[in-house]
């Protein structure tokens, strides 16, 4: 396994490779690697020629300076678990090498046809912005095959979807389901970030989502969403930031179930912010 830093050696790697004429698999990362990480890594290793997994937390997409601050970093150890999964080559850049100055401090001009004004987009602006920016620049500089994302981030997928329509790309995207632990909870590089009560208290955001499908048929989606949040915020430490019960597609609110519907959410458990979603059967 290679580790790059630079742009030009991974130029220099991706001529090489491209006279090759083999399938190059794709994993964008933050770092903080956990086994949901592992995951998509298995997955790429097994369906192409060469792996590349990019180790790079982005600064565009944050608008929490003191989260981009905390966000855990450790090359070393995610570098030894990706050694062991396959991975190929790891491209870890610095902001400087990925941006100049105007990309860095500049707003990324993207039309998203609505898809960034709700759930993520309403509370964290600008957040997607930067997620289209970085992970269209890794496209042209990887030029992958097929790319591997998880369904945990369900909004940033659909908005990868559409970055891959709307710009042009030549690649695959494959979505992957959440993995998550015996427990239920979403793994996430911020579990890292809990105490080990809040950790035991998180794990009630998972067990409620998966105990809303019981009453999807009793209640209506506005009716599912109080519901939830009550339930949620009954227990310490947890504060619902929002839930929304909405179509798979246009990523619109629902009122009735007679589309295929998806459950998003974000908790704040004491200071770290966690998302998880749940999928409901269409009862048409």
């Amino acid at each position: 396994m290679r580790i790059i830093d630079s742009i030009s050696e991974l130029n220099s790697v991706r001529s090489q490779l491209k006279t090759q004429n083999i399938t190059i698999g794709f994993v964008p990362t933050m770092g903080a690697l956990h086994d949901g990480h592992k995951a998509l890594v298995k997955q790429s290793v097994a369906e192409n020629d060469v792996t590349f997994v990019s180790i790079f937390v982005n600064p565009t997409q944050f608008n929490n300076l003191t989260d981009l601050e905390k966000y855990p970093r450790n090359l070393s150890k995610d570098a030894s678990l990706l050694e062991k999964e396959g991975c190929d080559y790891i491209f870890a850049p610095s902001a400087s090498e990925m941006y100049d100055t105007e990309e860095l401090n500049g707003c990324f001009d993207f039309d998203f046809e609505g898809l960034d004004k709700v759930m993520e987009g309403k509370f964290r602006p600008g957040h997607f912005n930067g997620v289209v920016q970085v992970v269209s620049k890794l496209f042209r500089l990887v030029q992958p095959t097929r790319a591997y994302f998880g369904e945990k981030d369900f909004q940033q997928l659909a908005i990868i979807h559409h970055m891959v329509k709307s710009m042009g790309f030549d690649v695959q995207i494959i979505d992957c389901p959440i993995i998550r632990e015996d427990t239920g909870l979403a793994l996430s590089s911020r579990n890292e970030r809990l105490t080990a009560q809040q950790h035991k208290n998180a794990i009630q955001i998972s067990k409620v989502l998966f105990e809303s499908r019981n009453f999807a048929t009793q209640l209506s989606p506005d009716e599912l969403t109080d519901w939830v949040i009550k339930k949620i915020n009954a227990t310490d430490d947890l504060e619902v930031e929002y839930f929304e019960i909405v179509d798979v597609k246009s990523l619109q609110k629902t009122t009735n179930w007679e589309t295929k519907t998806v459950g998003c959410i974000a908790v704040f458990c004491g200071e770290v912010r966690l998302i998880d979603n749940i999928r409901y059967e269409s009862h048409i």
